[in-house]
């Protein structure tokens, strides 16, 4: 046997046989992956999460400014509403891609082979679009793009969740979730230059060269779940001494209660639970015992997780209220967002008469903000809960997509688009981390299944959003308030949503119960005959009038 492992391991290198085995080496120290810490840490994997989702939306936005010249110029004609196919044909791949690619990542226990395969997709659908001799062509690629973004979406997400302990999952999908608009901001201003500079293909070529660099990262990626086997947990690499991690009184995101249920009631093991086990810190010079211990908790855990359908899951997810108003929140997310920016560039151009080049300059500034909403939105929902910053995130967003009604100076108009986007764009990264939460209390239900209820979501929103803006504004006389006051109405639903039913303890009962409590408190206060009817039947004297339990 051992005769065989090293023949194995000198044809091929190290890190590539442990890419493909999930089985624990019988040595642990000796035959470690060089770079085991750092490639299979918790930074790092944000790292190359972060930048899969950039690399995504900048090849999902670079062809934006592309599409419309480039039509016209092959000879077609209503060029506007053939652009809009386009986009709704990567919204359908990427909706209708989002189950089997959870169930898959799940069933079959992977992460970084969907990824790669969604890369290499990727790139084959940029070449068919650079050339493509029809439209036809086209649609097809833009629906194989939609298909690699999902992997991306989901399994990207569900990859750093299986590394990163739960009390700074918030924390690191913010900053992961960064990477949104980032490839917004880079993609359509790109693209546009270099079509105008160099011709068609330019853009294709741009995103190929991204999407190469994002190749690099996936292959260097060691899975949490293999460098378990190995003896390192990556949840160390992240975890705090114990004078620095936040306590349980101080919002703290799950308490210690609720993680022993979950753990007795034999959910899916997280990273967490392992790291909290070990005090030592994490890195090269484990003991032998700590590796060991980690390897054997590795197998223990792989053997606990219940596999179960995928309509099962559906049915799961469906009847957890938490669940279920996680993704409605989502989805309207998907269709205000998406509403809005479909009109924006024509509602600038009629009341202000700004073309594309300035509607864009409009476009980046309201960008530039989400870049540090989501990462802050992220830490402070690890702190405080996810029930307190997508309620005030929401609640906040409000005020502002009134706001930006007003046809008055362009700079109010600015100023509010962008603190409209600030406080909207948010609630994504504690939402995420609320679906993280929610998939560990579900027996049966993974990580890549909850970011497939994600996708799926807001690929509806995204799709169904551009024809509901679009609609309105051209058929309803003042088009822009209308849709403004549809987002509006949609936000309070979710306002209202989010305050019933978010987080662990949702904030309706929060309230009650502290309204209960200061009732109780009050002098005179009636109590509950439950808690006086035992002494009063043990005593033999008769209560007198002062007594205050009457």
């Amino acid at each position: 046997m051992t005769a065989s492992v090293t023949s194995t391991s000198r044809v091929f290198p190290t890190w590539l046989t442990s890419f493909f085995s999930s089985h624990p080496p019988a040595e642990v120290e000796r035959r470690r992956p060089w770079g085991l810490e750092w490639r299979a840490s918790v930074w790092f994997i944000t790292l190359v999460v972060g930048l899969g989702i950039t690399t995504d939306l900048i090849v999902y936005s670079i062809v934006i400014p592309v599409f419309p010249f480039e039509l016209e110029k092959k000879g077609y004609s209503n060029v506007s509403a053939l652009v809009g196919y386009l986009l709704f044909a990567y919204s359908g791949g990427l909706v209708f891609s989002t189950p089997p690619i959870a169930w898959y990542s799940e069933r079959y226990n992977t992460r970084q082979m969907p990824l790669l395969l969604g890369l290499i997709s990727l790139i084959g659908s940029q070449i068919m679009l650079m050339e493509a001799p029809s439209y036809w062509v086209m649609a097809c690629a833009r629906v194989i793009q939609g298909i690699s973004s999902s992997m991306v979406w989901v399994v990207a997400l569900a990859l750093l969740c299986d590394a990163t302990p739960e009390e700074y999952v918030g924390r690191q999908l913010g900053l992961a979730m960064s990477g949104l608009p980032l490839g917004l901001l880079i993609g359509p201003p790109v693209g546009g230059a270099l079509y105008s500079k160099l011709g068609f293909r330019a853009p294709f070529i741009f995103g190929i060269i991204v999407t190469f660099a994002d190749v690099v990262g996936r292959l260097l990626i060691i899975e949490p779940r293999v460098a378990r086997t190995w003896g390192f947990d990556p949840s160390l690499s992240i975890v705090p001494s114990d004078e620095e991690k936040p306590t349980d009184g101080g919002g703290a995101a799950v308490l210690p209660d609720e993680k022993d249920k979950i753990e007795s009631e034999g959910v899916q093991e997280q990273p967490s639970a392992v790291a909290s086990d070990h005090a030592t810190s994490p890195g090269a010079g484990a003991s032998d015992d700590q590796a060991t211990t980690i390897v054997e908790q590795a197998i223990a855990a792989a053997g606990t997780f219940k596999q179960i359908s995928l309509m099962q899951v559906m049915i799961k997810l469906m009847k957890s209220p938490r669940a279920v108003v996680t993704i409605a929140n989502i989805l309207i997310y998907g269709i205000t967002y998406s509403s809005q920016e479909t009109v924006i560039p024509l509602h600038l151009q009629r009341v202000w008469g700004l073309d594309s080049s300035k509607a864009g300059l409009v476009f980046i500034a309201a960008v530039v903000p989400v870049l540090f909403s989501s990462p802050l939105a992220g830490w402070l929902s690890d702190s405080h809960g996810a029930e307190w910053i997508t309620f005030a995130c929401l609640v906040m967003s409000l005020p502002w997509w009134g706001i930006v009604i007003i046809e008055g100076k362009l700079a109010l108009f600015i100023v509010a688009y962008a603190i409209e986007s600030f406080f909207t764009a948010a609630v994504v990264a504690p939402l995420t981390r609320e679906l993280a939460i929610v998939s560990t209390k579900l027996e049966g239900v993974g990580y890549a299944h909850a970011y497939g209820a994600y996708n799926l979501a807001y690929g509806l929103g995204s799709c169904v959003g551009p024809i509901i803006g679009g609609q309105i504004f051209q058929h309803v006389s003042r088009g822009w308030m209308g849709l403004s006051v549809l987002a509006i109405g949609l936000l309070t639903l979710a306002i209202t949503l989010s305050f019933v039913w978010t987080g662990d303890r949702p904030l309706l009962s929060r309230f009650m119960t502290l309204f209960r409590d200061r009732k109780a408190a009050e002098p005179g206060a009636a109590v509950d005959m439950k808690d006086v009817q035992e002494p009063i039947a043990e005593s033999t004297e008769e209560p007198s009038r002062s007594d205050p339990s009457l």
